[in-house]
């Protein structure tokens, strides 16, 4: 294998690897573990906003630091050094899930926010590296090819810790709960090991220039501010960062609350983890030939055509009332969610230099990670307030379920508007402006 492949395989296994966590742990068992086990007892829309501000302020902490990280890294050719911090800090709070005993809510959200922190902050170095491993020509290739070994890998061992849950005596565990708790040492494991690919297969271009560690952070906080003046003056990169804070705000929620909302609904956790899997191995050839039909038929109409499903996933969303739905839902879904969020990440890369990729990286991390502090809490607030003003003063058992039901429809509806103001954004880039533009800040 020439060392060229072994940059992008080496690269995109590391989507192979993490994908784990946030198949297995954010999108799949922690919201129904959370809700059943660790917040037994509670409210259905008081533990959705406990999870919604839980991830909220996870991401809070990575979009304050990634800018930051995003030009230290540029500064000292050290982004595989911070990736493997960040995904080692999120290996470890993953595997330490494992001992949150039933009732801890407290001690399940700081622990998850931590291992968020660590796989949200290994993701922006994980992006700029990107520039270095591919060339503009097939640069969303590879981009789709990462997010579709991601699925992939996430995929499998999903589809294992699904079945241990399924049949915990199969595999000498007591029950259920068991092999959940299992199972978030099985993401942490797998995360850890296939993280090595990284390690020793992609090449980082090094600074010609020696700097030290203090230097580094000093010259890193220097060159954030730069960054900032820069993207201000540069039309076309902060319009899109504005576009993309927006609709991919709108997916980050549907990724880490849907199934929260369908336990809300009343739908039955084997039936939401069954359709959650469903999505990862859809979304495993979507990514990749989703991807493609980007390069042959447009980037940007490919985002507007994503964009467009989502709004309509969202409509579906509100109005559904059986698990077919929620079924054909996570089809939809696995077909476009892939697909924009790795057109996303490359079409960025045409407009920013390449040479400032990490602290350009950082920003676009950093709008991706205050879309995620909006999106789960303005979920949990609108189910709140929904809740509060249609329960009357003394209510029935059936009034309350009746009710959070409805909240929960408006709660997941308040995310149109992200996407419909997302799209209205991206309307107003302008490609080539920004690709001119990308060239002339990498000859200065």
């Amino acid at each position: 294998m020439t060392q060229e492949k072994k940059n992008v395989w080496g690269w995109a296994m590391y989507d192979w690897a993490n994908s784990a966590f946030a198949t297995t742990v954010m999108a799949g068992f922690f919201p129904i573990f959370f809700k059943q086990y660790w917040s037994y007892g509670a409210d259905i829309n008081m533990s959705t906003a406990r999870l919604g501000f839980g991830n909220s302020i996870a991401s809070l902490v990575v979009a304050l630091m990634a800018p930051v990280l995003g030009a230290v890294a540029d500064k000292g050719s050290a982004k595989k050094k911070f990736l493997l911090f960040f995904a080692y800090l999120g290996v470890l709070m993953t595997a330490t899930l494992f001992m949150v005993q039933k009732g801890d809510w407290e001690w399940a959200i700081l622990i998850y926010a931590m291992g968020i922190i660590g796989f949200s902050g290994s993701n922006v170095f994980y992006d700029a590296l990107l520039t270095q491993v591919a060339s503009e020509d097939n640069i969303d290739r590879v981009s789709g090819f990462g997010f579709g070994m991601g699925y992939l890998g996430g995929g499998l061992l999903f589809l294992i810790n699904v079945l241990m849950t399924r049949m915990p005596e199969r595999f000498g565990l007591a029950d259920a709960s068991e092999a959940v708790r299992y199972s978030f040492l099985s993401v942490a494991i797998w995360w850890g090991v296939f993280t090595l690919f990284v390690i020793f297969w992609v090449d980082e271009e090094k600074s010609k220039e020696k700097i030290t560690w203090i230097s580094m952070f000093k010259e890193g906080f220097e060159q954030l501010s730069s960054t900032f003046r820069k993207i201000r003056q540069h039309k076309v990169v902060w319009l899109f960062l504005l576009a993309y804070w927006l609709y991919i705000d709108g997916v980050d929620t549907i990724i880490k609350m849907a199934v929260d909302y369908g336990l809300s609904l009343g739908f039955d956790d084997s039936d939401l983890i069954l359709a959650l899997l469903l999505t990862q191995f859809v979304a495993f050839p979507a990514a990749i030939i989703y991807s493609r039909l980007g390069e042959k038929w447009g980037v940007r109409k490919a985002i507007f055509l994503a964009i467009g499903i989502y709004m309509g996933v969202t409509v579906w969303g509100v109005m559904m009332t059986s698990k077919i739905e929620f079924y054909g839902l996570a089809i939809v879904i696995g077909l476009v969610q892939g697909g924009i969020q790795a057109l996303s990440r490359s079409y960025y890369s045409r407009l920013i230099p390449k040479n400032q990729s990490g602290e350009f990286y950082g920003f676009y991390n950093m709008l991706g990670k205050f879309a995620a502090i909006i999106g789960p809490a303005l979920m949990g607030i609108v189910g709140l307030i929904v809740k509060r003003a249609l329960l009357p003063a003394s209510p029935s058992e059936e009034q309350i379920l009746e009710i959070g039901m409805i909240a929960s429809r408006w709660s997941i509806g308040s995310i149109l508007i992200l996407f419909i103001s997302g799209a209205i954004v991206f309307y107003f880039v302008d490609e080539e402006i920004g690709k001119k533009e990308a060239k002339l800040r990498s000859s200065i």
